[in-house]
């Protein structure tokens, strides 16, 4: 009973509480996915001579993305829908965190002229898109381009000579054998660099020389009217499929049908709509939001969205034209 006497348990509880506090403010190695409530898009367009309909939002969901502090790591459970991961599955090799940053306000401004360029293309519009080179879109971990090529870096010459399609890259490559020497030339932001690499064999196929990036086609694209998307410090490119259902709905076209929908998805230019990350985060800013239907990537993502719906209605979607045929049938 002498143990117990207040002033040790007054220590004792001090010291606990210091430990407590050391493990919440201390980073660990490691990153912690918050949920983020789902935001409506209107605020963050501005299109001519808006004519929105009276009823029913568009929302955009995002995903909190920080360092998890070591209280965080060990208990994944304080924050409801948070998920912890390694820094290896938060940035590719050679990337740091400010890298990062700069290259997911880079795909939320691609995003968003792809998202106007959809749009504007579902309602019979006439869009300018010329190519301008082939666009990384990831690059394989321990092949010859990691931690030298970037995501969102433009492929524009292989070995000096020009390229303008994704096309031209892979017929460029097929000329070398497997070890070759190639020099990739690439548009990182305002700079252009020339990168020399060396080719290994593909794997899952045909042998042939690669240098372990994904590619997609870049663009420039050259809208009929003005159309302005500010997504403040939001990066990333999962918002494409809400921007361009808002951009439609303040155009006048009632997609969303007085309905409150939250949408993710990565838009191309052709409207076909790829898988996103942050799934399981998403829903539950969904939720928070009270939609009454989200529109997610089909596939995995919709299968993921799904164990966390909570009575949400999940509509997964391959292109925006199938979002705009799923809309039409909602009651």
């Amino acid at each position: 009973m002498r143990f117990f006497r207040p002033w040790r348990l007054l220590i004792l509880g001090l010291a606990l509480l210091a430990v407590v506090a050391f493990l919440w403010a201390y980073p660990s190695g490691e990153y912690i996915f918050l949920p983020d409530v789902a935001h409506p898009v209107a605020p963050l367009v501005t299109v001519p001579h808006a004519d929105p309909p009276a009823r029913g939002a568009v929302y955009y969901v995002d995903v909190i993305v920080r360092k998890a502090s070591l209280l965080e790591r060990i208990f994944h459970g304080l924050h409801a829908g948070a998920d912890v991961f390694p820094a290896s599955d938060v940035n590719p090799p050679g990337v740091n965190d400010a890298t990062r940053r700069k290259l997911d306000l880079l795909d939320m401004r691609h995003s968003q002229s792809i998202a106007a360029a959809v749009a504007l293309r579902a309602l019979g519009r006439k869009v300018g898109i010329v190519d301008t080179g082939a666009l990384v879109e990831d690059v394989i971990p321990g092949e010859p381009a990691a931690g030298k090529i970037f995501p969102d870096d433009v492929i524009t010459a292989i070995d000096g000579a020009p390229v303008r399609t994704r096309r031209q890259v892979f017929d460029t490559m097929t000329r070398h054998t497997i070890g070759d020497s190639v020099r990739v030339t690439v548009r990182r932001q305002s700079k252009t660099l020339v990168i020399p690499l060396h080719t290994v064999a593909s794997t899952g196929g045909p042998r042939r020389p690669v240098v372990g990036i994904i590619i997609s086609q870049a663009v420039d694209i050259h809208l009929p009217i003005p159309i302005r998307i500010d997504a403040g410090g939001v990066g990333g490119p999962s918002a494409g499929v809400a921007f361009a259902l808002e951009v439609m709905e303040q155009l006048g076209r009632n997609v969303v049908r007085g309905h409150k929908i939250a949408a993710t998805g990565e838009l191309s230019v052709d409207g076909s709509v790829s898988a996103i990350g942050g799934v399981k985060q998403k829903v539950y800013g969904a939720r928070a939001a009270h939609v009454d239907a989200f529109l997610v990537p089909a596939g995995d993502n919709a299968r993921e969205a799904r164990k966390y719906a909570g009575g949400l209605r999940i509509i997964p979607v391959e292109s925006f034209q199938q979002a705009l045929q799923a809309l039409a049938k909602l009651p």
